[in-house]
């Protein structure tokens, strides 16, 4: 019996003879006159899943237009190239349009989805993304430097899947895949996509410091890419804190981690003021910034170490989220935090048992020189509090432990305001980089404090049980704001194959979120003190 498509195709070729221009995106090929950037643009149009799999193709606005552009060859062409196109898979048709080379069709899937209350996301935003960056992905391997977008009727998902799909970390290589620039397909949406790129490009900037190597990306030179990334901003003021500064400040937990490399420590301090009135409470950001994290005395295996040049991604989010939300001008003041050091077994370093003191006199008693992060931010998100913050998050890749519970399907959340987890979850709905609320009980908290030498362990009595909530509870001990959440980003640090529209490679997440929970902040005028 033949399928469908099988028998349309053989009507169409019976009663007329029609070129077959088009080709499965597994083969990617290369016809002459049409690839290796031989004039015109790319251009990438979105179609959806029809009801029925015999269904005629359901292209977007912008597709119905291109095709009638065409005299309706693009969609006899799609016809007769096979089955309906499935969602995130692709055919690429080449010599339909003077002024477009190459043309690649990508399946959106069902129109219309919507919130998928069980993924907790919105799936068309999410089907875009992914469609869009393996159609522009498509045109950079045709060498082609120029691809139109279909807005696909979101132009900010579509901005995002163009930008974040074609990002890739190849500053140190010789050879270097084609550089293609995304622009919108037609004039309309042009602000929407305009934020999507905004949007991507802060997270690209958190991808681009989490894989630069760790010699590329030391204290210093992290805080001064941040600072020349922002020098343009009249809003943002930079300080760029030296050892000495961090000495005065009393932060023994954040110094004893430092003294045991030869590179020194920084504290990076961001100001931002896009508030209406300067001294507004402002939300305050803390990223924990190991620009490099052997494990200390308490040395890591040395298979996949060199990942740990990502131990900074909290520092890398929160500083690339502000740059961003600079870059929007959104109406909120923020404080970014990002302690910055090495954590290495020098002479000097820590050593398992020892005990040293926090900003806020409390002792830490150090059982793992590898649980190193949590006394960084101890020290920062004890100064937090010097700016009567709205509110404080924290991001860091705390814990193997989270990796473990939640993989990479979403970010970890510790917080004790439900005020604040609400925003961060309504906005990781709409970027589709999910967060989940963790606990953040008593009973973690008791296995911190049960310490033989000193107020607190670095680790729980119990080393290996909930690893991620009694980090989570020992950082609490230094929070008295009515309305903190701390992020545990150490499961979505990189990406393998998990996210459609990020190459494998370390994911910058969740950036995009935090913005979007800004713009959502400064939205909210409830008094939240």
């Amino acid at each position: 019996m033949l399928l469908p498509w099988v028998r349309r195709v053989a009507a169409r070729r019976l009663s007329r003879d029609v070129p077959l221009a088009c080709s499965c995106s597994a083969q990617r090929p290369s016809p002459r006159g049409y690839s290796r950037g031989a004039g015109g643009k790319g251009l990438v149009l979105g179609t959806y899943s029809s009801e029925k799999d015999e269904g005629a193709a359901q292209f977007t606005s912008a597709g119905d237009a291109f095709d009638r552009l065409t005299s309706g060859k693009l969609r006899e062409l799609l016809c007769l190239c096979g089955p309906p196109l499935k969602k995130g898979k692709t055919r690429v048709f080449h010599g339909l349009h003077q002024d477009f080379p190459s043309v690649v069709v990508v399946g959106l899937g069902k129109k219309d989805a919507g919130l998928n209350d069980h993924e907790n996301w919105n799936e068309d935003k999410e089907n875009i993304r992914a469609a869009v960056a393996v159609g522009c992905r498509q045109i950079q391997d045709l060498e082609i430097p120029c691809v139109e977008v279909d807005p696909c009727g979101d132009a900010q998902a579509a901005a995002e899947g163009a930008v974040l799909g074609l990002h890739e970390y190849n500053e140190l290589k010789q050879k270097k895949k084609p550089v293609v620039t995304p622009q919108l397909h037609g004039s309309a949406e042009r602000e929407a996509w305009q934020k999507g790129v905004i949007y991507a490009e802060g997270q690209n900037l958190a991808r681009y410091l989490m894989e630069a190597p760790a010699n590329y990306i030391t204290p210093i030179k992290f805080a001064e890419h941040i600072e020349q990334k922002l020098r343009n901003f009249s809003t943002v003021k930079v300080h760029i804190r030296p050892e000495s500064w961090i000495a005065t400040q009393q932060m023994g937990a954040f110094l004893s981690v430092a003294k045991g490399s030869a590179e020194p420590p920084i504290f990076l301090e961001i100001h931002y003021s896009g508030g209406a009135n300067a001294n507004d409470s402002p939300l305050v950001f803390v990223g924990k910034g190991v620009t490099f994290d052997s494990g200390g005395i308490s040395l890591k295996p040395s298979s996949g170490m060199d990942a740990m040049r990502a131990d900074m991604g909290g520092a890398a989010t929160v500083c690339s989220a502000i740059v961003t939300a600079a870059a929007l001008n959104l109406p909120l003041n923020i404080i970014g935090l990002a302690p910055l050091c090495e954590n290495m077994p020098g002479g000097k370093a820590n050593k398992p048992g020892d005990v040293v003191r926090a900003k806020n006199g409390k002792t830490i008693q150090v059982d793992n020189t590898d649980a190193e992060g949590r006394l960084l931010l101890a020290d920062a998100l004890c100064y937090a509090h010097n700016f009567n913050p709205r509110a404080i998050v924290n991001a860091a890749t705390l814990t193997g432990a989270m990796d473990v519970a939640l993989g990479s399907a979403a970010t970890g959340v510790f917080t004790n305001s439900s005020w604040l987890w609400s925003h961060l979850y309504e906005a990781s709905i709409v970027t589709g980089d999910r967060v989940w609320r963790m606990p953040l009980f008593e009973h973690y908290t008791k296995q911190v404090t049960d310490c033989p030498l000193a107020d607190l362990s670095n680790i729980g009595k119990y080393s290996r049980a909930g690893g991620a909530c009694t980090a989570a509870a020992f950082l609490k001990e230094f929070v008295t704001a009515p309305h903190w959440a701390h992020l545990d980003i150490a499961g979505v640090m990189s990406n393998k194959d998990e996210v459609p529209y990020l190459r494998k490679g370390m994911a910058g997440r969740p950036t995009r979120t935090l913005v979007e929970f800004v713009a959502r902040l400064s939205q909210d005028s409830r008094n939240t003190k």
